[in-house]
């Protein structure tokens, strides 16, 4: 299957769930949403590499609207290459207010995994300054619950702006 396969599928199967959204007081949607930020907290504004690595599936793929496809072995190499290289102008990430959504997703019945996304902005700290809005994009994330953890299955980042 191609990547546009993939991706149409993906879009399909997430405006399936659009009407199953999860409320946000609900204590599915608060779990993952602390999930989302201790991860990103850690793994990218961090830059805490052994924790990411556990966090992410063995499978993990990443879809990047410009940086292409990547697995869990590429996307390590990309964020120390990329993201943590540099601690004079680190790259930040924050989630954009209010747009961070949770579907479920149940196996007859039992919850196995969720579909997140939200729109997620992007800073540039440097030291003495303040972090300044480099860049939003939107992201659609795949989590699953294996014994009892949220692992990173998929991602979906798109639309950078």
């Amino acid at each position: 299957m191609n990547t546009k396969n993939i991706f149409l599928l993906l879009a399909l199967l997430l405006s399936s769930f659009l009407n199953a959204q999860v409320a946000k007081d609900s204590e599915l949607f608060l779990a993952l949403k602390k999930h989302d930020s201790l991860f990103f907290e850690k793994s990218f504004n961090e830059c805490d590499l052994a924790f990411l690595e556990k966090a992410i599936h063995p499978d993990l793929v990443f879809y990047h609207d410009q940086g292409g496809v990547q697995n869990k072995t590429t996307f390590l190499e990309s964020v120390k290459n990329n993201i943590c290289s540099n601690p004079n102008q680190k790259p930040i990430r924050k989630v954009k207010g209010d747009s961070l959504a949770v579907f479920p997703l149940y196996e007859n019945g039992i919850l196995y995994g969720v579909f997140q996304q939200g729109i997620h902005e992007f800073y540039l700290r440097e030291q003495g300054k303040n972090d300044v809005l480099t860049s939003t994009a939107r992201f659609t994330h795949v989590y699953l619950l294996i014994n009892n953890q949220w692992i990173l299955r998929e991602v979906l980042s798109y639309d950078h702006q």
